[in-house]
Formats: structure tokens, C-alpha cells, sequence
């Protein structure tokens, strides 16, 4: 008989969590509620959500609203925002996650203090919280995506290094290591290691769930950067895996000769979603 398990250490962080729960109160008592861009990088959440009245706007939309409510997604925003809202009568409803709000702060205060040193931030370009941490050096700072981007620094200045929350503790520690062997004797090098912890250790339990099964599905969003890393973290120790966004996308041949399945996601992952997966593969195995 095909045995099913749902990884127990998968689905939505705290930040996470904390973001939609404020959603829904404010939804609740019939208030018109804006929210900054995705409230998660999972559309299917997102569906919901917005079946429930969230209407998500961008920052282009942002700047024409007026008197209104905005809830400012876990990733956090760059200072902009904050006064945005302000000449526009806007009520923020913050609900950046406590981890990144640190770590704005934690850059704020390097930046004011030695803002002719390069500040660098281990994380995607682009990325919703990378650009609210670079939003606090008045966008001076200078952001790698990859390891192969440590090597365009100037090993003559000052570097300070930070880390987007979400991104590979392992990588990180790759760039730190090259810093030092390459950087100038007469300047100043000093890393902060600001990557969750609830998120890193994820790597390694994923990996072990990962290892015990003959098929994975790994279940998130396709705009998901923390889910593409854990996907990429399940290949490596089982050939046998499969990035979904819903129980549509299961192809019943994968379950040819398969005596265990796993169902796992990313921190963005909604537990219902898993659960949908599981309960679409039981009532195919019911048929057969």
C-alpha cells in the first residue's frame, strides 16, 4: 500500500504566519483592505486571500491611493514607503516580519555610521526584502546574487556583509571565506550572519525527509526564492522529485511502482495545499 507522509516541518515561518493572521482580522471586520504586493509567493494563498476581499496592489497603484489601509507584507519595505503613506493618509498595517525588521535597522545603523565603506547584501536582486534592506543606505548598497558575484568587490575599501534572511547559510559562509583570503590588510572586513534560523534549519531536516522516500513532491509557488533553494536541496539527495504548484500538476505516472511519497514545501507553502496533494493522490489510489 502507497504510504503518504507530510513533511511536519514544512509550510508557512512565522513571519509568514503573522502576516496572513492580520490580513484576516482586519478582513473580518469588513474593513477595505491593500496589500503591498503578494502577501505570500503562493498564488494559491493568494486566491484565497483575495476571495476574501485583500485586493494586492504594487507601488505604482500605492502612489495614487488615498485614505486608505495597506498591510506591508513580512518581506518588509525601504523607508519610501513609510512616507509615502504618510502624505497620502495612509494606515500602515506593518506586519514585516521581526527577523527583517532587525536587520533593517542592524543596516540602517552601519550605513549612518560609515557610509563610505561598501555595504554588501548576500541576496536575489529584486527581491521584495532586498529591497527594503537596501532601502536603508539610500540604495548605495551593493547586492551579490551568487558567490561568483564576491569577486567584483573592491578589496581596498571597508566591507561590511549582510545576508538576506532566506538564502544558503552554506553560500554565505563561501563568500566570507573568499572576503578574507582577498581582502586588503589595511581595511576592515566584518560579516553579520542575518540568515533565519527558522528558515536554515530547514535545509538539513528537508534533505532527511527528502532521502526517505521514492517520490517528493515539493509543493510552492513558482515566484518562491526560499522554495526554489529547499527544491534544490531535496535533488541533491533524491533524484526522484517534483516542484508543484497544486495537486493539478501530479502526473499519476509518477506514482508508478512508488511505495512512499513525501509532500514537503517552502516557508511560503500553505499546510491546507499540502494536505489538498495528499488527499488528490488517495482518492486516485481508491480508483485504481
Amino acid at each position: 500500500m502507497l504510504q503518504i507522509e507530510i513533511d511536519s516541518g514544512s509550510g508557512f515561518c512565522f513571519g509568514v504566519t503573522t502576516a496572513i493572521r492580520k490580513a484576516e482580522e482586519e478582513l473580518a471586520k469588513g474593513n477595505t483592505l491593500y496589500c503591498l504586493g503578494d502577501i505570500v509567493h503562493n498564488g494559491m494563498e493568494c486566491e484565497r486571500l483575495h476571495n476574501l476581499g485583500l485586493i494586492t496592489i504594487n507601488h505604482e497603484e500605492m502612489n495614487r491611493l488615498h485614505d486608505a489601509k495597506v498591510l506591508l507584507r513580512a518581506h518588509g519595505e525601504p523607508p519610501e514607503t513609510y512616507q509615502l503613506a504618510q502624505q497620502n493618509n495612509i494606515e500602515i498595517i506593518d506586519a514585516t516580519c521581526p527577523v527583517v525588521l532587525q536587520l533593517q535597522r542592524r543596516i540602517k545603523r552601519q550605513y549612518d555610521a560609515n557610509p563610505e565603506a561598501q555595504l554588501v547584501i548576500f541576496g536575489k536582486p529584486g527581491h521584495a526584502e532586498v529591497l527594503g534592506l537596501v532601502g536603508q543606505t539610500h540604495s548605495t548598497a551593493i547586492v551579490i546574487a551568487k558567490f561568483d558575484d564576491v569577486k567584483k568587490l573592491d578589496f581596498s575599501r571597508d566591507i561590511y556583509l549582510y545576508s538576506q534572511t532566506t538564502k544558503s547559510l552554506d553560500e554565505f559562509n563561501r563568500i566570507i571565506e573568499y572576503i578574507k583570503k582577498h581582502i586588503s590588510p589595511q581595511t576592515h572586513f566584518q560579516s553579520f550572519d542575518t540568515i533565519c534560523r527558522q528558515v536554515a534549519n530547514r535545509m538539513h531536516n528537508i534533505r532527511t525527509f527528502a532521502e526517505k522516500h521514492d517520490l517528493l513532491l515539493f509543493v510552492c509557488g513558482h515566484k518562491s526564492s526560499n522554495g526554489r533553494v529547499l527544491f534544490n536541496e531535496c535533488c541533491q539527495v533524491n533524484s526522484n522529485c517534483h516542484l508543484i504548484e497544486n495537486s493539478s500538476e501530479i502526473q499519476l505516472q509518477w506514482l508508478e511502482g512508488i511505495r512512499s511519497v513525501g509532500i514537503c514545501g517552502a516557508t511560503s507553502t500553505p499546510k491546507w495545499l499540502m494536505e489538498e496533494c495528499r488527499d488528490y493522490i488517495e482518492a486516485v489510489q481508491e480508483t485504481v
